[in-house]
């Protein structure tokens, strides 16, 4: 394992050399939480595939292939669906806001007063998304180490809470690349065609397994249905995701470079799954479905290539874990703490504060925010219960006001704020009633925030229309550049 051992400890090494370097480019807030939206097509779509293709697709996917075959792909499919579907559709009007975070829209498009409240439930689904991303070190380190749950945690999290914290976007952007680089070598050019070939190939696999391990739409109807509910809509309201939107360096960029990590995104679901497919034939009595891409790794692949695949996995899990942990911090900072303080004027999202002062508060926020998740990780123990609280919590509270703000003007601040209210209750009363596995209580929390969006906006006064040309202006990208995108001269 000496030489397995090395990949990995060179891939660490290189990580925080990465946020090192990044710290130099970060001389503005927007240098430093969305890449001084400067990034072109490859950069874009490498970090943007990267991001969305974390520990629960790789290692998660693995195991639905295990568990179900080629239908097992269905829930990474529904990630690169929602990527494209945000990409094709909203991500050129997104970009042209120039904003940092989905509350700041929110305020832009109804007049100053839906963030806050919004700002609260993205929060904790960003914490969230980032402390399961965490706890999959301990999955990772195990195999590689045979390593306590809870060191691996501390350092896993704390070299990604490094490099998140010394550069900011810029150096989560340089990392995300690499990590995207080593996924699609590590996972797609040689775990795949290994994993296919150690199992005899197709042939033997179709010969090994029920016929429904090769029904596309084995896993279920209702559970295919769920998957685009979370994950497909997730995808298009995200802090997260539309963090990464923010640093394209024009609306063009955000629209294609997405579409083709969308595309990738379908391509490495099949992967999985195939993957998942053949670690069944090999290994037909698991004890879990989700050991299926550790005990496949570890026990087929020859010396360095083992090495080099699991670096892949730990990619996945830190591109998702970074991205999180910025997207949770940022939200900290610009919707919550200074609302709070009163720093904020309005949607601009520009502060009172000079820009070295903006660098050293969101740095803070980074490590603040790391230090939770990491502890946060260690306490936790039910990590399928926690990402479904956060996904049902994101989808329906904050799906209706954010999809309707942007293709129904007639949506009001009043509107918005009902629906966070009722979908967001709703969604927690019925994770009581009905468990929070349960696939009712994002259903029907949809549907009370959609009914209420368009009752209240409709029987509350009309957007002032102020408000609404403003609005237009940004989204035409007329809007002024904010503030806190500007570098001082004397930097």
């Amino acid at each position: 394992m000496a030489v397995d051992y090395t990949v990995i400890v060179v891939y660490l090494v290189g990580m925080l050399a990465m946020g090192w370097w990044g710290m130099r480019r970060a001389r503005s807030k927007s240098d430093f939480l969305v890449a001084g939206r400067r990034l072109g097509p490859t950069m874009y779509s490498g970090t943007m595939a990267a991001i969305v293709l974390g520990g629960a697709s790789t290692i998660g996917g693995v195991g639905l292939g295990y568990q179900y075959g080629l239908s097992g792909a269905w829930m990474v499919f529904t990630i690169g669906l929602g990527l494209l579907a945000l990409s094709v559709f909203f991500s050129a009007r997104i970009a042209r806001l120039k904003v940092y975070t989905v509350s700041e829209m929110l305020d832009l498009r109804y007049g100053g007063r839906a963030g806050l409240i919004s700002g609260v439930v993205m929060w904790a689904y960003t914490l969230m998304l980032a402390v399961t991303s965490t706890i999959a070190y301990a999955t990772i380190f195990d195999v590689l180490f045979d390593m306590n749950r809870t060191v691996a945690i501390i350092l896993g999290g704390s070299i990604v809470v490094a490099y998140s914290t010394l550069g900011g976007m810029w150096s989560i952007t340089l990392t995300d690349m690499v990590q995207f680089v080593v996924k699609t070598i590590g996972v797609l050019l040689l775990l795949l065609p290994i994993a296919v070939v150690k199992a005899g190939g197709f042939s033997e696999m179709k010969a090994s397994l029920p016929t429904e391990y090769f029904d596309p739409l084995g896993i279920g109807g209702e559970t295919i249905f769920t998957y685009v509910l979370i994950y497909t809509f997730g995808m298009l309201i995200g802090q997260d995701i539309w963090q990464r939107v923010f640093t394209a360096r024009s609306d063009t960029t955000a629209k294609w470079g997405g579409t083709v990590a969308g595309t990738y995104c379908l391509v490495y679901a099949l992967a999985g799954a195939v993957i998942g497919t053949a670690a069944k034939v090999l290994y037909p009595k698991l004890a879990s479905a989700d050991d299926a891409f550790a005990t496949i790794v570890k026990d087929e692949l020859p010396v360095g290539v083992r090495g080099l695949v699991l670096a892949a996995a730990l990619a996945a899990v830190m591109s998702t874990s970074s991205g999180a942990l910025i997207a949770c911090a940022t939200v900290a900072n610009n919707d919550i703490w200074s609302r709070l303080r009163g720093a904020v004027t309005s949607g601009s999202g520009s502060g009172t504060e000079d820009a070295h002062d903006e660098v050293r508060g969101n740095r803070a926020f980074i490590l603040i925010m790391g230090i939770a998740v990491i502890c946060t990780a260690i306490a936790l123990n039910n990590v399928i219960e926690a990402l479904t609280v956060a996904y049902n919590l994101l989808v329906g509270g904050l799906l209706v006001p954010i999809l309707g703000g942007l293709l129904w003007k007639r949506g009001t601040a009043q509107g918005a704020l009902a629906a966070v209210a009722v979908g967001g209750l709703a969604v927690i009363g019925l994770m009581a009633t009905y468990g929070i596995l349960a696939n009712e209580p994002v259903y029907y929390g949809l549907l009370a925030s959609l009914a209420v969006y368009v009752v209240v906006s409709l029987v509350t006064p009309a957007t002032d229309a102020a408000v609404l040309a403003a609005w237009r202006e940004r989204l035409a990208g007329r809007g002024s550049e904010p503030v806190s995108d500007r570098v001082p001269a004397h930097q």
